[in-house]
């Protein structure tokens, strides 16, 4: 799509607040979330979960549990279908254990029965006889020689010769002479850093309800992608696809962890088993035992500066832990890390290691957030040993369309430049600090991308719309979709309703993740629009008698092009589609495609914090989230995802992680014990829309739901180390964290 097809203004929908469709059901309670689903009839499943990080399976006796009034069936993993290999092998491995528990939490079994008292009292009855075996939770420990190996055979072929079973995959990228590019640094700094996991905090855990019979299912619940559920549990349960029909609830938050399945085909695996409808929630402890955290990460950091603040090499190792299975985003984290910066000599290297704790699960920005710690914090540290003003070096070294990327493409159209700028001109950066104060910046990258996607835009005989898309709506998609739809017909808003089609109604659509609904079903619903006005157009002129070129569509109406075209009243929508049955039949427009344009986004964020350097405890006081946008189609929804990213990421920074004791065991599996931040822990989040157009899309639209949790860590890491006079390197930066940081200072 060439800039000149891009609309950037004369919006008349697009670009305004308008009211959240959802809004109502959501406050009066009428939503249906995963757990408000049920069915007559339907039985409640409970889990069997290992005690033990790491254990062979030797014998599980379900002879007691089945003996007990109520219960209806148990599962175990030979209820699944057997000969699954990679990926899909890799998921039913996760949902039900086989030979070994790998984590603690691991599924083991599972129990339907008449109430939800008596299938947790079943459980217990079920014996289970482990070996238990030696276990690793690090990452540096899993690479070390004499680490035990988690599951033998499961590198590819991208892993060197002679790393470590636990190192399952290899990414390297980068462009240059890092070794010349060094030499040609004033200063060159190295350092190391350290993330701990953490939870995307979603207020709602996982739930959903499955009924078999007579070989077809139908499954309602909270998910990212259903489509993806609907393809994975048929084949763990050995089905066709279609034979599996999947509906998604309304979702009490997700933020890419619930882009997985959990729970699912155990609940569709109970109810073959019993032929009546199975429902399964997950406790608060269960969603943080066995579902997908961020990976934890060990990094390492060199950038070589010269005196006036040019950036001529950059060098960065990456090693992820993503639990006991391959697929922690080191690839995306390598990739991301310099992603902001124009460097002549650069090299990312990512290692995905497995450990002993749950497959981790995509969390906004996979990846990125640790990135841009580590590198913007050796930044942040360059300037300081340079005198050199932090946003300047940024803006000399910014990326920017033409720019070759570390690992890579070559930027189209992009913002970065515009993000500095505005953050260098906010009254925020040039604020007077005080006592026990810091200020900290960072810069932030995600990809964004497009993925399959499928829309349908029907017309009723009234002139209003309906609108099937087959992205959840997680960050507000809803309006939007119906702002652009209604922006092409030329309708009010009100006048469309946005509705979440199930499996069974439209094509494939892929995961609601990686910032692409607003901008691919977007995309797919102006298409689908358009085509709906080309037949309104076609219509007005038959009526007419002239040809359809010479019908353009303005504010609802159809009317002539020109003079030229004769004198005819223009015609409304609604005088259209009533008499649509007689002139052609159903006006109806549809559009799938893998869009490719989704564009990149870029963010600088400025936070203040302060320290208290007896206790340790830390403070957020001022921040600032400059992002560009593309273009904002609801700037309410826009500002929400900047502050949502930055809250995040305040908790991650400062509180949040997972706590594994000696043997493997997770220590604070719950709201009580991992501090997530509550209101009082935040300041108001202040933010900057910037919008330079994505060329990519027909409004200009970027994806703005991750970026904004990819600065935070750093810029709040440079703020809270500037407070307390002692840089900090390992996440959270809790008060025992600073206190060491001071105690070891002052005994330097």
């Amino acid at each position: 799509m060439a800039f000149d097809d891009v609309k950037v203004e004369n919006f008349k929908v697009v670009g305004t607040r308008v009211k959240r469709p959802d809004g109502m059901d959501k406050v009066t309670g009428k939503a249906k979330f995963g757990a408000d689903v049920v069915a007559p009839g339907m039985l409640h499943a409970a889990i069997v979960r290992s005690p033990h990080a790491h254990a062979r399976i030797l014998k599980i006796d379900t002879s007691r549990a089945e003996a007990l009034k109520g219960v209806k069936s148990v599962v175990t993993r030979a209820d699944f279908a057997q000969g699954l290999t990679g990926g899909t092998l890799d998921v039913l491995e996760n949902v039900m254990a086989g030979e070994k528990a790998l984590y603690d939490g691991h599924a083991v079994a599972a129990v339907a029965a008449t109430s939800a008292l008596i299938a947790r009292d079943a459980i217990k009855l079920i014996k289970v006889e482990y070996e238990v075996l030696p276990h690793v939770t690090d990452v540096d420990r899993a690479m070390e020689a004499d680490a035990p190996i988690i599951r033998a055979g499961t590198a590819d072929k991208s892993v060197p010769v002679g790393m470590h079973e636990n190192v399952v995959r290899y990414h390297e990228s980068g462009h240059g002479d890092i070794e010349a590019g060094f030499a040609a640094a004033d200063v060159v700094i190295e350092d190391n850093f350290k993330t701990e996991a953490t939870h995307q905090g979603y207020i709602e855990p996982h739930a959903c309800l499955a009924s078999m019979g007579d070989g077809n299912g139908d499954l309602w619940c909270c998910t990212q992608g259903h489509w993806n559920v609907q393809k994975l549990c048929a084949a763990m349960l050995g089905m066709e696809q279609s034979q599996l029909r999947v509906t998604a609830s309304e979702i009490g938050g997700g933020f890419g962890g619930k882009t997985a399945v959990f729970i699912e085909p155990v609940a569709l695996a109970l109810s073959r088993k019993t032929n009546r409808p199975v429902k399964l929630v997950m406790s608060r402890s269960e969603v943080f035992r066995a579902t997908g955290p961020t990976s934890s990460t060990s990094m390492d950091v060199k950038i070589g500066m010269k005196k006036d603040g040019t950036i001529t090499a950059a060098e960065g190792t990456f090693r992820l832990q993503g639990g006991a299975f391959p697929g922690a985003p080191m690839e995306f984290t390598a990739m991301c890390a310099f992603a902001p910066y124009n460097i002549e000599n650069v090299k990312q290297v990512g290692y995905d290691v497995l450990a002993n704790r749950p497959k981790q699960a995509a969390y906004r920005a996979p990846g990125s957030p640790m990135a841009a710690f580590a590198v913007e914090s050796v930044i942040n540290e360059l300037c300081d040993r340079l005198d050199l003003d932090r946003l300047k070096v940024r803006i000399k070294n910014a990326s920017k369309q033409g720019t070759k990327a570390s690992f890579g493409p070559t930027w189209d159209r992009i913002g970065l430049v515009e993000t500095l700028e505005a953050a260098q001109a906010h009254p925020h950066y040039a604020a007077p600090l005080k006592a026990g104060q810091g200020r900290g910046v960072s810069c932030g990258f995600w990809f964004n991308h497009g993925g399959e996607t499928s829309v349908t835009l029907a017309l009723s005989e009234d002139g209003t719309a309906q609108l099937s898309v087959g992205t959840p709506d997680i960050g507000g998609s809803r309006a939007s979709m119906a702002q652009m739809a209604a922006e092409e017909l030329g309708i009010p808003y009100e006048n469309i309703r946005t509705t979440i089609a199930d499996t069974a109604t439209l094509g494939y659509n892929e995961v609601s993740h990686g910032s692409r609904v607003t901008y691919a079903s977007g995309l797919a619903t102006i298409k689908a629009a358009r085509a709906a006005v080309k037949k309104l157009k076609g219509r007005a002129a038959a009526k007419w008698g002239i040809d359809e070129d010479a019908v353009f569509w303005e504010d609802g109406y159809a009317k002539p092009a020109g003079p030229n075209a004769g004198q005819f009243d223009p015609l409304p929508i609604e005088k259209l589609t009533a008499k649509m049955g007689s002139t052609g039949g159903p006006i109806v427009g549809h559009f799938e495609a893998t869009p490719e344009g989704a564009g990149v986004s870029f963010a600088t964020h400025i936070v203040d914090a302060e320290v208290d350097k007896e206790t340790g405890q830390t403070k957020v006081v001022r921040y600032t989230v400059v992002q560009d946008a593309g273009k904002a189609i609801n700037p309410s929804y826009v500002e929400g995802q900047f502050q949502g990213g930055a809250a995040q990421g305040i908790g991650w920074a400062l509180n949040e992680e997972y706590i594994y004791d000696e043997n493997g065991c997770l220590q604070n599996s719950g709201f009580l014990d991992y501090r997530i931040p509550v209101a009082s822990d935040l300041p108001m989040i202040d933010t900057v829309i910037v919008e330079v157009p994505n060329p990519g899309h027909p409004y200009g639209v970027r994806g703005v739901g991750e970026t904004s949790i990819c600065p935070p860590l750093a810029a709040i890491a440079d703020a809270v180390s500037n407070a307390a006079g002692v840089q900090l390197k390992e996440l959270p930066m809790s008060p025992p964290r600073i206190l060491a940081a001071l105690s070891q200072q002052k005994n330097s």
